[in-house]
């Protein structure tokens, strides 16, 4: 058996000015964004969109060319950065989740998760009968498919986004940032159990073999996850723990994230979602968690805006300079928006949460980020979606991402902390390798304190 050739040194050199240029961006922008007062997610988002195709990509074509879409290997180097990427920066944030309190506080998760998931699910199947069909030649063609696909991506929430825009806005200890984690977990279950019945429709058909298949793939991951995997994660992260260096505990850790990855894409869901599983298991062993400040400070610092940045490489929005193309967008932004927003509001209200504490869930729930573009990419192979309504649902995947941090800070400042989320951001601040004074001082600095 041959082996391949190493890379050539100009795809190689392509590659490393690329990746710098990227986080190069994704950092300036980002921080950028924090002097506007908006998380530095909503900087790194648009990163990728000015490099991309949108702008220096019509400016400059050759070397947007020369560096990223000169080749699909080339842009598929770029693309495995930010998958290990955001497969990390997901189980980073599942580490970080409060179990305890979600088991207390379950009902809650899955009333806001339901509420953001149906409505806005119904109201997108709704204008997709309403909008025209794409003609994408060797397209599937049904009205049906193409309304249950836009209702799929209406519902959808993307934990990747809100737990960077939570972890910018220090929020990933307070009581709404761990119900909103757990609400965005459900729906990104069940959206993935969804777009995979609707992809099958667009290629065999839907059957009841298809469906089951589907549905028992999710529920034996899961029981799987909660019984065997939960005990042996344990022991082993147990194990790690007690070693007097942290690389081991922080190699364990990114193995058992990728094997979740590896686990649920095998199965025919999104690896993001076995990610964030591992995160969460690995969260049940706390003598492990300060060992991997050094993962959190990597990911966090480099990874994630790295992955923000790719999100944007094959956005072309310069499509909606068409007035339908803008139209239909405008349309199916507030669909996405009101949808999502008043279905979170709802769940949360009926369990008798405060009227600030549904509205910042409705924000944090809205956040659709890469996770819209992943959807929109799936309609486009799937050849559900023609390129115009790849950009309309990318730019949704966008709006929906920098609307969402403003209006959860203006709710949060109305919520008073309590003594748990205070603990809980002790915690996590020693994770993170923080002093108790250093602690003190960004609780002090933030802006999302409660107003008198």
């Amino acid at each position: 058996m041959a082996v391949p050739a190493p890379i050539a040194p100009p795809q190689l050199l392509a590659f490393l000015v690329g990746i710098g240029l990227l986080l190069v961006s994704a950092r300036l922008l980002g921080a950028l964004a924090e002097r506007c007062r908006m998380p530095a997610v909503v900087g790194e988002l648009t990163a990728g969109v000015f490099i991309g195709p949108s702008v220096l990509g019509h400016l400059a074509p050759g070397l947007t060319a020369r560096l990223f879409t000169g080749s699909a290997e080339q842009l598929h180097l770029v693309d495995a950065v930010g998958q290990l990427g955001v497969l990390l920066l997901v189980g980073v944030t599942g580490t970080h989740l409060d179990l305890a309190m979600l088991r207390r506080k379950r009902a809650t998760a899955v009333s806001v998760s339901l509420g953001g998931l149906l409505i806005p699910l119904v109201a997108g199947i709704a204008i997709g009968y309403m909008l025209p069909v794409p003609q994408v030649p060797g397209g599937p063609g049904n009205r049906t498919v193409f309304a249950l696909f836009l209702g799929v991506a209406m519902c959808v929430s993307a934990i990747p986004v809100i737990a960077k825009t939570l972890t910018d806005m220090r929020l990933l200890h307070r009581n709404i940032g761990q119900l909103t984690l757990a609400a965005a977990f459900i729906d990104d279950a069940l959206g993935w159990l969804m777009l995979s019945v609707v992809a099958a429709a667009a290629t065999i058909g839907v059957s009841a073999g298809t469906v089951t298949l589907s549905v028992l793939y999710l529920i034996g991951f899961l029981a799987f996850a909660a019984t065997v995997g939960r005990l042996l994660v344990r022991k082993v992260m147990a194990v790690v723990a007690g070693r007097p260096s942290d690389a081991s505990a922080v190699a364990t850790a990114v193995i058992l994230i990728l094997l979740g990855a590896a686990t649920t894409q095998s199965l025919g869901m999104e690896p993001v979602f076995g990610a964030f599983v591992a995160g969460i298991l690995i969260a049940g062993s706390r003598a492990a968690q300060p060992k991997l400040a050094g993962l959190r400070t990597i990911v966090f610092a480099v990874l994630a805006p790295l992955f923000m940045a790719t999100a944007g490489l094959r956005m072309d929005l310069t499509l909606l300079a068409r007035p339908q193309v803008a139209l239909t967008a405008v349309v199916v932004l507030l669909v996405a928006v009101v949808g999502k927003f008043t279905g979170a509001y709802i769940g949360a209200r009926l369990r008798r949460l405060s009227n600030w504490e549904a509205l910042a869930l409705g924000a944090g729930m809205n956040a659709r980020g890469v996770i819209e573009v992943i959807v929109a990419l799936t309609g486009l192979r799937l050849k559900v979606l023609d390129v115009a309504g790849y950009t309309v649902i990318v730019l949704v995947a966008i709006a929906t991402s920098v609307l969402a941090p403003p209006l959860l800070r203006l709710a949060m400042r109305r919520i008073a902390n309590t003594d748990d989320e205070r603990l809980r951001e002790i915690d996590h601040d020693t994770w993170r390798g923080l002093s108790p004074a250093q602690s003190g001082q960004s609780s002090a600095d933030r802006d999302d304190e409660p107003r008198p």
